[in-house]
C-alpha cells in the first residue's frame, strides 16, 4: 500500500504527516547576521499552488547537494508553521520546515509544468483587492526572475491587443529602461566575498587560537604531500567519503553507489612574503582551475599504468604559482586552513589586498574603516560560480568573467562534493616527482 498524494493547498499545521509531488521552482541560500546559513526554496504542485520551504542549518549537509532547481520529486513529512518569512515569495499562509525524518525522492513528473505565472490584474489593485501593505514593485532577492522573450500566453494576448506601431516601439523602450536600471540592493562581489570574515595577512594566521573564517591573499607555492595523496574515493552524489573504495554501498544521502569515484583533496602550501601556511583545496576548487574532474584525471593515469594516489600528475601543477584571494576556515588545531572560496581575477585580488587585508602594523580602528557597513548584507542570493556550489557562510552574486576562476566549497566537512565541471582534456597524465613537506 502507498500513501495518497496531498496537494499544496492541503498543507496545514494540523497535519503530522503528508506526501507532496512537486517541482522545485527556485532554491537559494540565506545567511543570517551571525554567519549561519540555511536553504529556502519554492515548490509547486500540479495544480500550480506553491509553498515556501525552509531547510535549517543542521540539515544543510544532507540536502545541499541533492536539491536542484527544476527537479521534480516526492517529499514526505516535515513540520508546518505559519509563513512568517520576512520576504514572502508566495501567498501560502504556511511554510514547510524539513526535519530529520523528511525524505525526498527524485522522480519524473510530467504533469507539473516547469514554469508557472501569476498575474495580478491592475483593476483589482485599484479596487483594493490586494495586500495594501505590499503595494510596491520591487525585486525579491532570489525570489524574482527576469524572463526575456518568453512565450507567456498572457503577455502574448496583451501584445496582440496593442496597435501595430506600439507593438514595435513600446517593448523596445521598456527593455531599454529595464537594462539601464540598477537596483540599490545589489552588493559587489568583493563585499560578499569578505562578509562575516576576518580579513588579515597570512602572517597573522599563526596567532589564531580558534577556528576562524578568514579572507587573505596568497600565492600557491608547492604541494604538501600527505599520506593520502591527491584524491580520495567518495559518493557519486554528495561529499561523503566512501567506507570502502572497492565496495558498493548506500550513502547517507540516499544515493546507491555502485562504484565510488575519485575526488580531489589536495594540500598546498601558500605564501605571502616570508609567511607560509598549509591550505586544503577541495574537489570544486581544483576542478574549476584544472578544467577536469578527479575521476577523469585518475582514469587517464590508470590508462597509462599508474594507480598510486601518491603520484601527482603533471596537470596538478596548474594549481601552483597562482596569486589568489582566499576565503578559508583556519583550523589551528591541525595547522591548516580549509578553502571555502577563491578567486584569481587580478583586479578582484588587488581590491581585496589593498582595501580589506589588515596589515601587521595596522590598527583595528584603521581596519574598521575598510569593512563595508551595509545593512542586510546577509540577504539571500543565488550563487553563480565556476563550480556551481555554494559557500557555507555567504553567497556571492556574480558571473565570472572569462578566464576568471571563482570556486566555492560547501559546508565544512572532511570531504567535498564534486562541482558540475565539464570533463575536458585528453592529454595522458604523467608522473611528477614531489618532495615531501618539511
Amino acid at each position: 500500500m502507498s500513501r495518497k498524494l496531498d496537494s499544496v493547498k492541503d498543507i496545514n499545521d494540523s497535519k503530522e504527516t503528508w506526501r507532496l509531488a512537486v517541482r522545485i521552482m527556485d532554491v537559494w541560500s540565506v545567511v543570517n547576521n551571525k554567519g549561519i546559513e540555511h536553504l529556502e526554496m519554492i515548490v509547486m504542485d500540479s495544480l500550480g499552488d506553491r509553498i515556501q520551504v525552509l531547510i535549517r542549518h543542521d540539515h544543510l549537509l544532507k540536502w545541499k547537494e541533492v536539491i536542484k532547481e527544476n527537479m521534480t520529486c516526492i517529499i514526505n513529512n516535515g513540520s508546518v508553521y505559519n509563513n512568517d518569512f520576512q520576504w514572502k515569495v508566495c501567498d501560502h499562509s504556511k511554510k514547510i520546515v524539513f526535519l530529520g525524518g523528511t525524505t525526498m525522492k527524485a522522480i519524473e513528473l510530467q504533469n507539473i509544468p516547469p514554469k508557472g505565472y501569476f498575474f495580478k490584474d491592475f483593476g483589482e489593485i485599484l479596487q483594493g483587492k490586494c495586500k495594501t501593505d505590499r503595494l510596491e514593485v520591487s525585486n525579491a532577492w532570489s525570489g524574482s526572475k527576469l524572463l526575456i522573450n518568453e512565450d507567456i500566453p498572457e503577455i502574448q494576448d496583451f501584445m496582440s491587443k496593442l496597435p501595430t506601431n506600439e507593438q514595435k516601439e513600446k517593448p523596445t523602450q521598456s527593455a531599454k529602461s529595464l537594462s539601464n536600471w540598477s537596483g540599490g540592493s545589489q552588493y559587489s562581489p568583493v563585499e560578499r566575498f569578505v562578509h562575516n570574515a576576518k580579513c588579515m595577512s597570512l602572517s597573522q594566521f599563526c596567532k589564531i587560537k580558534h577556528e576562524t573564517l578568514c579572507v587573505t591573499v596568497a600565492t600557491t607555492l608547492k604541494f604538501a604531500v600527505s599520506k593520502y595523496g591527491w584524491f580520495y574515493y567518495g559518493c557519486t552524489r554528495c561529499s561523503s567519503k566512501a567506507p570502502n573504495p572497492e565496495k558498493a554501498y548506500e550513502c547517507s544521502c540516499g544515493q546507491k553507489v555502485e562504484q565510488p569515484i575519485p575526488r580531489y583533496k589536495i594540500e598546498i602550501y601558500v605564501s605571502n612574503g616570508e609567511s607560509k601556511y598549509r591550505f586544503v583545496f577541495w574537489d570544486s576548487e581544483c576542478a574549476a582551475i584544472l578544467g577536469m574532474t578527479a575521476e577523469f584525471m585518475h582514469n587517464s593515469m590508470v590508462e597509462n599504468g599508474e594507480d598510486d594516489p601518491m603520484v601527482y600528475p603533471d596537470e596538478l601543477e596548474m594549481l601552483l604559482n597562482k596569486k589568489m584571494a582566499f576565503r578559508v576556515k583556519v583550523q589551528p588545531t591541525f595547522s591548516q586552513a580549509s578553502v571555502w572560496k577563491l578567486c584569481d581575477d587580478e583586479v578582484f585580488v588587488k581590491e581585496i589586498e589593498n582595501d580589506y587585508i589588515v596589515k601587521d602594523n595596522q590598527s583595528k580602528t584603521e581596519y574598521a574603516k575598510l569593512v563595508p557597513n551595509k545593512e542586510n548584507l546577509e540577504t539571500s542570493a543565488q550563487t553563480l560560480s565556476a563550480s556551481g556550489e555554494n559557500d557555507p557562510e555567504s553567497i556571492i552574486l556574480m558571473t565570472p568573467a572569462k578566464d576568471v576562476v571563482i570556486a566555492d566549497k560547501g559546508e565544512e566537512v572532511d570531504f567535498e562534493a564534486s562541482g558540475a565541471t565539464q570533463l575536458s582534456g585528453t592529454k595522458p597524465s604523467k608522473k611528477l616527482k614531489i618532495e615531501p613537506s618539511s
